[in-house]
This record gives C-alpha cells, structure tokens and sequence, in this order.
C-alpha cells in the first residue's frame, strides 16, 4: 500500500492509497504519520521516518462506475482538527485518484486503474 507523506507545523500527515474489495473502490485516507524506527523501505534506498497513522478521513473512488460518486468518511471522535493546507493536498490526491479512475474505464475497465 502506497502512502505519501507531508509536513506540516512540525507534525506529519500521511494520504495512504488502497483498494477496499468490500466497497469495490479505491481508498484514500488522511491521517497523521507515527513516527517509527528509521528502516530501509523494501527495494529503496529511502529511510522510512513516518508510518500512516488511524485514518481521519477517508474518501473511498468507485472504480466501476464513472456515474458513482466518491464519497467522504469522518473519523474523528477526539475532533481532530486538519490544517487547511493539509486538507488541500489531501483532496488534489483524491481529485487525482478520481481522475485516473474515470479514464481507466473509459480505457477498458477497472483493472486499468492500478
């Protein structure tokens, strides 16, 4: 699962990119980076500082139907406030994600999307 980091006032915010079978859609979630023990990522030379945390808002893409729209998930129980040049990033990631969907279908389908 791919992710990309960002930081942001001295913390660390993480879009994480998966493919969530249940709801037949990509997920795209925010949260804010752990920091985890300095590690080699697999085939890379880069140190891996920050991890994806828990998931503060996930936008879940349909990817088999161009009609569907994406739809925006909460989680926030201790009001978790995002900044807004975070929030900013985040929904280009997920206007990308939308955008490589819809021509992936129109390409041949959702298999295309990856």
């Amino acid at each position: 699962m791919p992710w990309e980091l960002r930081e942001h006032a001295g913390r660390h915010y993480a879009v994480l990119f998966h493919y969530a079978l249940p709801d037949d859609a990509w997920s795209v979630e925010l949260s804010e980076a752990r920091p985890t023990s300095a590690r080699t990522a697999e085939n890379s030379d880069a140190v891996v500082t920050h991890l994806p945390g828990a998931a503060v808002l996930r936008v879940l893409v349909p990817d088999e139907d161009p009609n569907l729209e994406p739809t925006v998930r909460i989680y926030s129980p201790d009001e978790h406030a995002v900044p807004y040049e975070i929030m900013r990033w985040f929904m280009e990631q997920v206007a990308d994600q939308v955008e490589r969907c819809r021509i992936a279908f129109e390409q041949g389908g959702p298999e295309a999307v990856e």
